[in-house]
């Protein structure tokens, strides 16, 4: 069974360098994981925002805790909007390694550092600006496109409140959330889910529709078992009778949506 220390003991994790100018990483512990934060760009360390100083708090932190959790506990990484880059993501993960855990899942404000995280092999959450997921269906309207150059393998899950663009494949067992639409140049393989907050105008598309599951707005569907021996792009929109899938060619120009239905019609 896994060890986790209590509220008590987490507490005092972060109370470890109380009085320390450099102390502004925090660490907590939420059910069977463990939360990193990061300061926040606004935030200044000692008057400075280095990220060398960042790294030595990050460091000194790790290195005054006593471990109690079990090895390979997984660990959230909350960057809001500081952007890091691979190779800071590395080094992160690295020092999460020397003390027995694993970085797991990213979440930033930041589409650089999504775009890095993905393409690392972590999921990713990725926030708006004002560090709060936009709940309205007409959201993806605002939020740039999450774009992708990368094939994301099993266990990777992505969350984007706007559109998702993918060069390359979902793998059985990735996921993508999107509060738009999701665009995939590749095989879509995995779990798919466009319109999160309910849009469902949105649609999936994809070079090879094979999916595991594809969930748009409240509905949700299957590819079928019995695949076409060629392939070409699909796209997979909401209808008044459910999720159906058609050729992407000319599609916009045979389809169109309806406000009336909230569906798209022929």
């Amino acid at each position: 069974m896994t060890s986790f220390i209590s509220d008590s003991e987490s507490e005092s994790v972060d109370n470890i360098f109380k009085g320390n100018n450099y102390s502004q990483v925090h660490l907590k512990i939420e059910k069977n994981k463990i939360v990193l934060i990061l300061p926040s760009v606004e935030e200044k360390i000692k008057g400075n925002d280095d990220w060398s100083i960042l790294w030595y708090d990050l460091k000194c932190r790790l290195n005054a805790i006593v471990p109690s959790w079990q090895p390979n506990t997984k660990v959230d990484l909350i960057a809001g909007d500081r952007l890091l880059d691979g190779r800071q993501l590395q080094t992160i993960a690295e020092a999460l390694l020397e003390v027995k855990l694993n970085l797991s899942c990213v979440s930033t404000s930041r589409r650089q550092t999504a775009v890095a995280a993905a393409i690392a092999g972590y999921s990713v959450l990725q926030k708006s600006p004002q560090d709060s997921l936009i709940t309205t269906k007409e959201s993806n309207i605002t939020e740039e496109p999450l774009y992708l150059s990368t094939t994301l393998r099993s266990g990777t899950e992505i969350r984007h409140p706007g559109n998702i663009i993918v060069v390359g494949d979902l793998n059985p067992g990735a996921t993508l959330i999107a509060g738009g639409d999701i665009l995939i140049w590749g095989c879509l393989r995995g779990v798919a889910s466009a319109g999160s907050f309910g849009n469902r105008k949105s649609i999936v598309m994809a070079l090879k529709m094979n999916a595991t599951q594809l969930r748009i707005a409240d509905l949700v569907a299957r590819t079928p078992e019995q695949q076409p021996e060629e392939f070409e792009a699909e796209v997979a929109y909401i209808t008044a009778t459910g999720i159906r899938i058609a050729k992407a060619l000319n599609f916009f120009k045979s389809h169109s949506f309806s406000e009336e239905s909230d569906s798209w019609t022929d």
